[in-house]
């Protein structure tokens, strides 16, 4: 239970992080959805750093691990999520599953939201 309680918190955190880097960066005329780069750019940055960190700390999983990777920057972006492992799938050697990663994602998500985006609407009419 306090896990869930600290991944939580860590989520609350994330989205009101979220929330205020997109309206920071939201600027008049703009139409390049650049809020939601930084976000995932800067989420990718920390998750790696603090992945990094731990991996040759060879810290085990704490409460700190899952306030930060699994619940402030699971709410902050899921990109970060998703660069990890394309990049761990890289440096094990596995190139092919990299790249089967980032496309799969990339098809799969934009088509998942197009037809998210058409029921939504036809559920509206």
């Amino acid at each position: 239970m306090t896990h869930l309680l600290v991944v939580a918190a860590g989520g609350a955190c994330g989205a009101v992080l979220r929330y205020l880097v997109v309206g920071l960066a939201a600027w008049p005329g703009l139409s390049f959805p650049l809020g939601t780069l930084l976000v995932n750019v800067i989420g990718s940055f920390v998750l790696g750093a603090l992945a990094g960190y731990w991996i040759v700390a060879g810290q085990p999983v704490s409460s700190l691990r899952l306030f930060f990777q699994t619940g402030l920057l699971g709410a902050f972006t899921t990109f970060s999520a998703f660069s990890l492992d394309t990049l761990t799938l890289w440096q094990n050697g596995q190139m092919v599953s990299a790249f089967l990663n980032v496309f799969s994602n990339l098809l799969l998500c934009l088509l998942a939201c197009g037809a998210g985006l058409a029921i939504g609407a036809a559920i509206q009419r």
